[in-house]
């Protein structure tokens, strides 16, 4: 699964990386523990009067579908399955014309040790190690997503509420380096195929051919501070490698 990430880039640097127009306005800050629940970043593409256009958003992580009556759905929809989000009740509506890309710096994942001598924890269970993933080059993850607009129904007072706009991350299995951390990681769209990716006009037959992992990420990873599993921990220091922290050895990972 892909449950917590890295977004430092601000939405000028964003905009350019994926060609799209977005507001001044709509900043986030930098983000180095992002979870559930938070605001994050989205590039759509949407047809308005006849003329497509991409634009960077700012919505909600946890995707409540467009036929929710209870919005705490959004808890359990944080990912969707690469195999089955086709077909799955939640996403195939969204998966259908609500494409997007979820741009990340890299991602965290969890190792649990199982070789004899790990550190435990009170359970006397290995604890696990959280490694960071990104790419080797600097360039965005473009993850996988698919966006909904959702709005309860109106108020008492007969008011209508405002349009919320959730997510979800679509997950793959892993690929073989990776593959040794966790056996999930997000989907990463090839830059090629970013345009038919997000075009509402493409199907949701031709959008599952779209879905094979990118090719030549260059993707790399090392073991960082347990700081990052509390979500109340923010700053550069959570993607920094374990041995520069001075927080312990990456020694015996492996």
């Amino acid at each position: 699964m892909c449950g917590r990430y890295a977004a430092a880039k601000g939405t000028a640097a964003l905009a350019e990386e994926f060609e799209a127009s977005a507001s001044a306005d709509d900043q986030l800050p930098a983000d180095y523990n992002v979870a559930p629940t938070k605001q994050v970043h989205l590039v759509v593409d949407r047809t308005l009067d006849g003329v497509r256009t991409r634009t960077l958003e700012i919505g909600r992580w946890g995707l409540i579908p467009s036929w929710a009556k209870d919005p705490a759905i959004a808890s359990r929809l944080i990912n969707a399955r690469a195999e089955t989000v086709a077909s799955k009740p939640a996403f195939r509506g969204a998966f259908a014309r609500r494409r997007c890309l979820v741009p990340a710096d890299g991602y965290f994942e969890w190792y649990q040790p199982t070789e004899a001598g790990a550190p435990v924890g009170r359970t006397g269970t290995p604890l696990k190690q959280p490694f960071y993933i990104h790419r080797g080059d600097g360039a965005s993850l473009a993850m996988a997503g698919l966006y909904e607009w959702w709005r309860p129904g109106s108020s008492e007072a007969g008011e209508e509420p405002a349009w919320r706009l959730t997510c979800t991350i679509i997950t793959t299995e892993a690929a073989d380096e990776i593959g040794r951390i966790h056996d999930r990681m997000p989907m990463v769209i090839d830059r090629s195929r970013w345009g038919s990716w997000l075009d509402p006009d493409v199907d949701a037959q031709e959008a599952t051919t779209l879905m094979s992992p990118a090719s030549g990420l260059g993707l790399e990873a090392y073991p960082v501070s347990t700081r990052v599993n509390s979500v109340r921990n923010n700053g550069p220091d959570l993607i920094a490698p374990l041995e520069a922290t001075g927080a312990g050895s990456e020694e015996g990972i492996w």
